[in-house]
């Protein structure tokens, strides 16, 4: 790899402290909101008051969940009003969003969003507090926001570094401040926008991004409180860089079929000053080591598997081979097991960082093995995209990874529409060896809030995905399938519901979606969302997608993830068993 660019950013916490203790004056008030952890802003508190600064320094990533997290006493909390600031730069329901998961943090205590009228001031919350001994009190929670063009030329309100100072006798003097990880994404965009790419696809075979920093990573156990600065700028980082080559390369918005190259954000903790290298190279030649040990039961599997993991438990299924070869030069592993009944395809891990599905579709297929079904398998459709999955967990276990979503030339390889054809291959020949009218393509999303904060806060392009909402199913079907897709939804959702455990996930995942996003725009059957809609695309007349939120989760709420996609497939080729049946 050949490295472009190498640069330290000085820390922002770091520069104000130095800034504000030369010839420090007595009684000075601060307030100051950074992309900094708890105990590192306790830690410049201290060295100010050191120097006679009182100083409060707070977090300008979520600051209302910060709030709640270090400034609320919220077990006796009994009623919580929170009013949040209504922007014209940003969706109305931006700040409601950004409160998630509060409806989940407070328990029993009754909350209410209400809308303060809009306004282009700083945005601030404002909160009203009741305690079971009768206590209230009202909060005004400021949200420092700046308004910004973005890289495409939108106009944008994005978190940012905010800083207040008050010297005695003085008003104050307040303003925003570019953060390190601010000045990280903006070196990032402004190089790659610079550089002297080729005139056409791919731009690249990798192109990779290595960042240290300082940051925030609250890390509790409940998965939806999940909160890391340095995810935030990865997600941002890799969304950012496929928006500006989709601009490049002529193509719309959000094409898929876009093929810039492996973009590869490698976001660390780091300590001190950031550190920001990019390099453009071959793809790596060495497969990383391997996360879990295979030897677990399967359905005890605590964690995605490594490829050797899954080649044996493929291996176990008999039937007919079938392969195809990706960019990088793994394999992608099939088989076709001819039995009886109508056949089915499954497939997981099209998006590679998304691996419940790969677990669930081997756990299915023994099953279907053994009773004599019709079906094709591709358990891991992305290798590619997997191995750099599990390279990135390697020091990030619990971020999304979304880097690691697409194929090594960067495209999705549902909508790779000319050769050479690589991964995509393997899926023409599961269908063409099996004649499926019904593909079982299981999915997953992320399994905490997704957020691009220096583009806006909001995924653009990927709203309805910012909140997790439970399991949930998309099902596609042709022309003229519109009523044996309705009954298979009916059957598929009829046998979930006699899972408790996942009725207990989904209820409690809806009703926080609710409080932050207003009513989930799908319907639901037998307590399992579901969108159902014809579209004419090449394949199979029927298309079941299974969506969990397992991005990335790992113990029992993977192993409760893989039970319901194994759940999906058995109870789909049951139901499809069922309608063909009919006369």
């Amino acid at each position: 790899m050949a490295v472009l660019l190498d640069v330290r950013i000085p820390r922002t916490r770091d520069a104000w402290v130095d800034a504000l203790s030369q010839a420090p004056v007595a009684g000075t008030r601060v307030e100051g909101w950074l992309f900094e952890g708890r105990a590192a802003r306790h830690r410049a508190e201290a060295r100010l008051a050191a120097v006679g600064i009182t100083a409060r320094l707070r977090s300008a990533y979520k600051p209302l969940v910060h709030h709640f997290l270090e400034e609320v006493e919220r077990t006796q909390l009994t009623h919580v009003t929170v009013h949040c600031p209504v922007h014209p730069n940003a969706s109305p329901r931006r700040f409601q969003l950004e409160a998630y998961p509060l409806a989940e943090m407070l328990g029993r205590a009754a909350l209410r969003f209400e809308m303060l009228p809009a306004s282009d001031a700083l945005p601030a919350y404002r909160i009203e507090l009741q305690w079971r001994d009768g206590r209230r009190r009202t909060d005004q929670v400021p949200a420092p926001n700046h308004v910004h063009a973005d890289a495409l030329g939108d106009t944008l309100l994005s978190p940012t570094a905010w800083l207040r100072v008050q010297r005695p006798g003085e008003a104050w003097q307040e303003g925003p401040h570019e953060s390190e990880h601010q000045a990280v994404f903006r070196r990032v965009i402004d190089w790659v926008q610079q550089h002297p790419w080729p005139d056409a696809e791919p731009y690249f075979e990798r192109l990779d991004l290595r960042v240290d920093l300082p940051g925030i990573a609250h890390a509790p156990a409940r998965e939806s409180e999940w909160m890391d600065s340095r995810e935030a700028l990865h997600e941002d980082l890799y969304f950012t860089l496929l928006e500006l080559f989709q601009r490049r390369s002529g193509r719309p918005p959000g094409d898929r079929r876009l093929q810039p190259g492996q973009i590869v954000p490698d976001v660390r903790a780091g300590r001190g000053d950031a550190r920001l290298r990019i390099a453009v190279g071959p793809y790596p030649s060495q497969e990383p080591t391997s996360m879990l040990d295979d030897t677990v039961p399967l359905d005890r599997s605590p964690s995605p598997l490594t490829p050797a993991g899954i080649a044996t438990e493929l291996a176990r299924i008999p039937g007919e081979r079938f392969s195809a070869t990706t960019r990088e030069g793994r394999t992608v592993h099939g088989v076709h097991h001819a039995g009886h009944g109508p056949a089915v395809l499954i497939s997981g891990a099209q998006h590679a960082n998304e691996t419940s599905g790969v677990v669930g579709a081997l756990r299915a297929a023994h099953q279907l093995a053994t009773r004599g079904a019709h079906f094709a398998l591709i358990p891991l459709e992305n290798p590619d995209g997997y191995a750099l999955h599990r390279a990135l967990c390697a020091h990030a276990p619990r971020h999304m990874h979304h880097a690691a979503r697409y194929t090594a030339m960067g495209d999705d390889l549902e909508y790779r529409d000319a050769p050479p054809w690589y991964e995509r291959a393997a899926r023409e020949q599961g269908l063409a060896l099996s004649g499926a009218q019904l593909h079982l393509n299981l999915h997953g999303y992320p399994a905490h809030e997704w957020t691009r904060p220096f583009s806006g806060y909001i995924p653009r392009g990927f709203e309805a995905w910012m909140l997790p909402k439970g399991f949930f199913l998309i099902l596609r079907h042709h022309a003229g399938w519109g009523d044996r897709a309705r009954a298979l939804a009916e059957h598929v959702c009829r046998r979930l519901a006699e899972r408790p455990a996942l009725m207990a996930f989904n209820a409690r995942q809806l009703a926080s979606y609710n409080a932050h996003a207003s009513d989930l725009p799908f319907e639901l059957l037998h307590g399992t969302a579901c969108m159902i809609s014809e579209v004419n695309r090449p394949g199979p007349p029927l298309t079941l997608i299974s969506e969990y939120p397992d991005e990335t989760i790992h113990g029992d709420p993977f192993i409760l993830a893989h039970d319901t996609q194994t759940a999906t497939v058995l109870a789909a080729v049951e139901a499809l068993g069922l309608i063909s049946s009919r006369p």
